[in-house]
């Protein structure tokens, strides 16, 4: 939905946006989650983390498709179910680390 107005590039106090084929790209590493990009798009192009969601799932679930595509897994149904077991470990790590960092921000409120 971007059309290129650069809107968001001039008010990013964090200079975390720049233009890539005409579009705007957020670099994830240097934004401040300040919102001012969502506030100032007037088509509200700036896709919020929850409207990610989707994608990153999808994202995940092509990995995935791409390491059992591996010779390794080909024909060893084995060593796909333990892929996947380890798959599901790794993922629930992720919903742990997630569940443990939202449960503590509460205390950075204060500081």
């Amino acid at each position: 939905m971007c059309t290129g107005c650069e809107i968001c590039v001039d008010e990013c106090p964090a200079g975390a946006i720049s233009m890539d084929d005409g579009a705007a790209h957020i670099d994830d590493s240097s934004c401040i989650r300040c919102g001012v990009c969502h506030e100032t798009c007037p088509n509200d192009a700036v896709r919020h983390d929850g409207e990610r969601v989707p994608e990153e799932v999808e994202s995940n679930l092509d990995w995935v498709r791409g390491l059992l595509e591996n010779d390794y897994y080909a024909h060893d149904e084995q060593k796909r179910a333990a892929l996947m077991r380890r798959m599901e470990r790794h993922f629930t790590k992720d919903i742990d680390v997630a569940k443990r960092t939202i449960e503590q921000l509460g205390a950075l409120k204060g500081a």
